[in-house]
């Protein structure tokens, strides 16, 4: 009987990416970096093509899922894992608007504005034009989301939300076999050009930092919601946040919340949470709480506005707190899926959704996506102590 081989995961192939294309940059000459420029830039059309169809099915099919629950209850569970992660997000900017700018000084600045002296560029470029502008797309898929989730079962049958879902599944498909196996090879591209410019190691020396300062914030926030859970439902927040301990390593471990949900569920139980509310709270909130993805993103968006200069007041980071707050929902099952459906909203704080910076982004959030994940599920059982205490005083007393 043959082993089967173990495939490598995508954080390693990343890596492995992002040193091939730091080589290439110091040593190959300029024709094959050219020639890893085109191929990222073909790539990045098929990117900005899939984009909007991406943001139409998971958003669509998110808000219609949203509406099969309990009335109430899902309501306030939905509430909390909006208010949970926004203020992630908010507390987030704050911090990383107060610490950052201590290394991301003049020179880092300075070499990354200088990178235009030596520009370089692919042999040819591929316009494939999207069929929907990202605007456009996220309206659409309110509509669409929010009328299915009321008129079904009531004015109209299932016909329109199985053809989302089949939507969502063929987009997923496309993320899993076509767009996340070539992002390595697009990594590679964008480091290839950034380090022939001179750029790369000014960022590099920024970057650890950041992701220092995210792990610190993962961890305060699990404190500081577990603590808040605990007291306001007379439970222990210390053997809480130990009974959540195999949840938060199986989520390291699967970079996926998903595939967290039976463990999760686990230690739901372990925390005296009834079968009831964590067989709702658990699965619903894999999907619709991301406090630790919001964290993550808007600490590497505000390091990405200081390296380049751009502006990065909370009035320009705020909106797209919130609008990621609803959009999350989207997030695909994939590793990165919350980076990529955070990509369209990216010209809202001035960065592009396609091009070297977004690719820089999408690469900073993916090599550590597995600790957002840990807190995103640990977070939910904190949301799900609270949900049953609600449930218990205004709920079931009206039954």
């Amino acid at each position: 009987m043959e082993k089967s081989k173990k495939k490598l995961g995508l954080v390693p192939k990343l890596i492995i990416a992002i040193i091939i294309g730091i080589l290439l940059g110091l040593y190959s000459p300029s024709f094959v970096i050219s020639i890893l420029i085109t191929a990222a830039d073909l790539f990045k059309q098929f990117l900005m093509f899939i984009i909007p169809l991406m943001v139409v099915a998971f958003v669509t099919m998110g808000i219609a899922d949203l509406s099969q629950g309990a009335g109430k209850l899902l309501a306030f569970t939905a509430g909390i894992s909006y208010a949970s992660t926004l203020i992630a997000g908010s507390a987030a900017y704050f911090v990383a608007s107060s610490f950052f700018p201590t290394f991301v000084n003049e020179e880092v600045v300075s070499k990354v504005a200088a990178a235009s002296d030596r520009a370089i560029e692919g042999y040819f470029s591929l316009t494939i034009t999207p069929l929907l502008e990202t605007t456009a797309a996220v309206v659409l898929a309110f509509v669409l989301g929010v009328s299915i989730s009321t008129m079904r079962g009531k004015e109209i049958g299932d016909t329109l939300y199985n053809v989302f879902k089949d939507l969502s599944e063929i987009i997923t498909k496309v993320l899993n076999r076509i767009i996340i196996p070539l992002l390595p090879m697009y990594i590679c591209g964008t480091f290839a050009k950034m380090t022939y410019q001179g750029t790369t190691f000014a960022i590099m020396s920024v970057l650890w930092k950041v992701f220092l300062v995210v792990i610190i914030l993962h961890l305060l926030y699990l404190l500081i919601a577990f603590t808040f859970a605990g007291t306001v439902t007379k439970r222990n927040p210390i053997t809480m946040m130990k009974n959540q301990i195999p949840g938060y390593l199986t989520a390291i471990g699967t970079q996926s919340s998903a595939a967290t949900i039976p463990v999760n569920i686990k230690c739901a139980e372990s925390n005296g949470i009834s079968e009831e509310i964590r067989n709702f709270v658990v699965p619903l909130c894999a999907n619709i709480h991301m406090a630790g993805s919001m964290i993550t993103i808007t600490c590497c968006v505000t390091a990405t506005l200081l390296i380049y200069g751009m502006p990065h007041g909370f009035l320009t980071l705020f909106p797209f707190i919130c609008v990621l707050g609803v959009a999350l929902v989207a997030s695909p099952g994939a590793p990165g899926g919350s980076i990529f459906t955070a990509t369209p909203f990216f010209p809202i704080v001035g960065i592009p959704a396609v091009g070297d910076i977004a690719s820089l982004l999408q690469a900073m959030y993916i090599a550590q996506d597995s600790f957002g994940t840990a807190c995103n599920v640990s977070g939910d059982n904190a949301i799900s102590a609270l949900v049953e205490s609600y449930y218990r005083k205004y709920i079931k007393k009206e039954k």
